[in-house]
């Protein structure tokens, strides 16, 4: 039998257009099933021990495969380290106070999220109406 290295579980807003789409290109990219993925606005998920679902809805979190429960810039940075094609990210933002820099910059995007990503659902309905419309 392989040894398997566990999974870090990705913890993401699936009512967000634009997070539904990041998640499924992170997806796409996990060739080696690194990552699994729990849509925390679904009924019955359960956000990661110790955090609220209020506070999983508004923040991405990951736990990682020993246990520990990262938000924000660090999740993404576990996530970036989880995918071979994104390994380069993660070692950027080890360098010193780019972390740091992250996560203000994250902190910023969860201001406009809402917005942005209303603008990016209606944009991906017309694209889906355009679509349809060529095809008839």
């Amino acid at each position: 039998m392989e040894n398997e290295i566990p999974k870090s579980t990705v913890y993401f807003d699936g009512s967000c257009s634009l997070c539904q789409a990041e998640i499924g290109y992170y997806r796409r990219t996990d060739q080696d099933q690194a990552l699994c993925f729990i849509d925390i606005s679904e009924t019955n998920a359960e956000p990661p021990e110790g955090i609220t679902l209020e506070r999983a809805m508004r923040r991405f979190h990951v736990r990682t495969n020993d246990g520990r429960v990262l938000s924000g810039a660090a999740a993404f940075v576990e996530v970036w380290d989880r995918l071979p094609s994104w390994r380069w990210a993660a070692r950027v933002a080890s360098l010193p106070g780019a972390l740091i820099a992250l996560e203000w910059t994250y902190r910023v995007f969860l201001l406009v999220r809402p917005i942005i990503s209303r603008l990016f659902g209606q944009a991906l309905r017309l694209q889906s109406v355009i679509g349809r419309t060529r095809r008839s």
